[in-house]
């Protein structure tokens, strides 16, 4: 039983689904500009900026606001200590899974 634990070891805010699915389409990209990240996830405005706003408070994504033109565009980049953090988060998960199969 005490294997089980192991779950509670989990980077809690990379774990909650709506940041793992940004975290991991972030993983995959040099940089992705709001409404493409708003497309994949299909999240709504609102709720992406609130989880873009943890995972920036955390370190693990950089947010840059310009503009394109007239128009504002803000590009979201996942940053060195974000990438490190799903790498610890998806070693966990596979030991925990390994440990539980």
């Amino acid at each position: 039983m005490n294997d089980l634990r192991g779950v509670t070891d989990l980077d809690r805010l990379i774990h909650e689904p709506a940041r793992l699915l940004i975290v991991t389409i972030l993983a995959s990209v040099v940089s992705a500009d709001f409404l493409f990240l708003q497309r994949e996830t299909g999240l709504t405005k609102g709720n992406l900026s609130a989880h873009l706003s943890k995972l920036e408070e955390a370190g693990y994504v950089k947010i840059e606001k310009t503009f394109k033109g007239k128009l504002p565009l803000t590009v979201c980049k996942l940053t060195n200590s974000g990438k490190k953090a799903l790498i610890q988060y998806r070693q966990q998960l596979q030991a925990f899974i390994d440990k539980t199969a």
